[in-house]
Formats: structure tokens, sequence, C-alpha cells
């Protein structure tokens, strides 16, 4: 998982991304399904771009 990889705390990546903790952890285990702006939120708090949150995106 990107956020861990960059050591963020679920509570400070809520913080950059403009979204509560819970909201976070919902997504993170697949119990919240995300809009495109969510994602984006997501990406730009992690520095990464979009499609690297995205379901099908796989690293070479």
């Amino acid at each position: 998982m990107l956020r861990e990889q960059q050591g963020i705390s679920q509570e400070a990546f809520a913080h950059k991304a403009g979204l509560h903790r819970t909201a976070i952890s919902m997504i993170e285990t697949a119990k919240r399904s995300s809009t495109l702006e969510t994602i984006d939120k997501l990406a730009k708090a992690l520095g990464v771009p979009a499609y690297m949150l995205m379901p099908d995106y796989t690293e070479d």
C-alpha cells in the first residue's frame, strides 16, 4: 500500500487528502468505493498520478 510505503499514518493521510480517517480506513479495506474526485484527492496527498490508485494498475 502506497500510504504505508511512504510511512504516512491514516490520520495524517486523511488530513492531507481532506477526508476523515474512517473514510480512509473504509476505502483501504474495500468497504467503501471511491469517486474519481476522491481518488484525485488521495493521489495528490500521496504525490502520485491518480492512475496508480486504480484497481487495474500494475507496475511492470
